[in-house]
């Protein structure tokens, strides 16, 4: 154990308050998160479909939803109108897989909050209450393995719909899904380099100690986050469901609720995947400038503060999500396996060992992320900052990773132009 975890658990320990509670009252709190977590979910997922539909209208200069309660009652529409709809079962379908695909879809995103601790904890009379549904001691591999089941039911809702332009969105998502979901877990390990541990809350201490690891790690959190937006089917990687080419992709022949829920699993994705942003890389629900929260003595009043700070984070990137989505086009899918298989992997693979050396470098110099938490992170960033300029500036120049980018070399597009002209005078000539 390194000194970033002996010094928290040594203050923890002086505080009799830091007693986690046991027993009868651990079962009734673990049930009220449980409440909690899905209600607030729930209607968070509901309410973002009219952020989107709002935050477009402004981005295009429109109104947006203005008409049911003021656009503030859109939602609650929507889903009356999903509950009312006649369910439709297409011939030939596999009405099992057919109907088991939308839960499928939408249930590992859920399950995968369990684990994610959303503010700091609070003391009461029958000791320390943990703000997280189940504080798993591999509650990271926990997320990395239930996130990853979410592709089963696109998958199956494209083979199970008999229909081909389902089958194509169904075996375009698992390819995608497959090809960035190792970039997104290689992105997170330089993650637990630095924190050590596999625990959520530890990596949020890491950070608390030894700065945010959007400055510690800032390649590590650009492969992330593109790969979160691969991982979710968000513009410029919706592919699946590209309404140009595959009509709607694999929820081509769902109607009703079974249709609306793999848009709910839509944004409950994007929801976990920002909370898991917003822990790995933004210090989590960590309140600055106070150890409290993390060593106590705990407070109500700090509790509050932190899961505000938490919900704060989630929403910018779920804003970011959205902005994404109403700015930038889509890619082709040839550029999105070569982006994920010959772009992103080798340069997390190459990150991770480039990480390894300097930590073991700092360790031999006898700079520790506890004691000179400060000098570390500025050491990390700047090495952060010389790969961002590396990659970007020099290699990339603005043609690997743009949607706009082919394959042909200037040259050769400047002698088709030629080619294109000389045609043009010709026909002229001719005409």
């Amino acid at each position: 154990m390194t000194s970033v975890h002996i010094v928290p658990a040594l203050l923890q320990a002086i505080d009799p308050n830091n007693t986690p509670v046991t027993g009868g009252p651990f079962f009734w709190f673990t049930v009220l998160k449980m409440l909690v977590i899905f209600t607030i979910y729930m209607v968070g997922v509901a309410m973002l479909t009219l952020a989107e539909r709002k935050i477009s209208a402004w981005i295009q200069d429109r109104h947006g939803p203005n008409r049911v309660g003021k656009g503030w009652l859109q939602p609650a529409a929507d889903g009356l109108k999903n509950f009312m709809k006649e369910e439709t079962m297409p011939e030939g379908v596999n009405k099992p897989l057919f109907v088991l695909a939308p839960v499928l879809s939408f249930l590992p995103a859920l399950t995968a909050w369990c684990v994610i601790p959303f503010g700091a904890p609070i003391a009461t009379r029958w000791g320390r209450v943990d703000l997280v549904v189940a504080d798993l001691p591999v509650g990271f591999l926990f997320i990395l393995a239930v996130t990853s089941l979410g592709v089963y039911g696109i998958v199956l809702a494209g083979w199970s719909s008999n229909n081909k332009y389902a089958l194509l969105g169904g075996l375009r998502s698992s390819a995608q899904m497959v090809s960035y979901e190792i970039s997104m877990g290689m992105s997170t390990i330089p993650v637990l380099l630095l924190a050590g541990n596999v625990t959520l809350n530890s990596i949020i201490n890491q950070q608390a100690w030894g700065g945010w690891n959007v400055v510690n790690l800032t390649v590590a959190f650009f492969v992330f986050i593109v790969a979160a937006f691969a991982e979710t089917n968000r513009l410029p990687f919706d592919l699946p469901e590209a309404e140009s080419e595959l009509i709607a992709g694999y929820h081509t022949e769902y109607s009703a609720m079974k249709f609306s829920l793999f848009f709910i699993a839509e944004y409950a994705s994007m929801v976990t995947a920002s909370a898991l942003m917003a822990t790995l890389f933004f210090g989590g629900w960590d309140v600055p400038f106070t150890a409290h929260d993390n060593i106590g003595p705990y407070s109500g009043w700090l509790s509050l503060l932190s899961i505000g700070i938490f919900l704060a984070k989630i929403l910018f990137f779920l804003f970011l999500f959205m902005w994404v989505r109403w700015t930038l086009p889509r890619f082709r899918y040839d550029q999105l396996m070569s982006l994920g298989w010959k772009v992103l992997l080798p340069t997390i693979l190459v990150y991770i060992v480039l990480i390894a050396a300097v930590m073991l470098g700092l360790s031999a110099a006898g700079i520790d992320a506890a004691e000179h938490g400060i000098m570390y992170c500025a050491i990390l960033g700047s090495i952060n900052v010389a790969l961002i300029i590396i990659l970007f500036a020099i290699l990339d120049r603005g043609r690997i990773i743009s949607p706009a980018y082919g394959r042909m070399q200037p040259r050769e597009i400047e002698k088709l132009r030629r080619l294109d002209r000389r045609r043009r005078a010709a026909s002229e000539v001719a005409g």
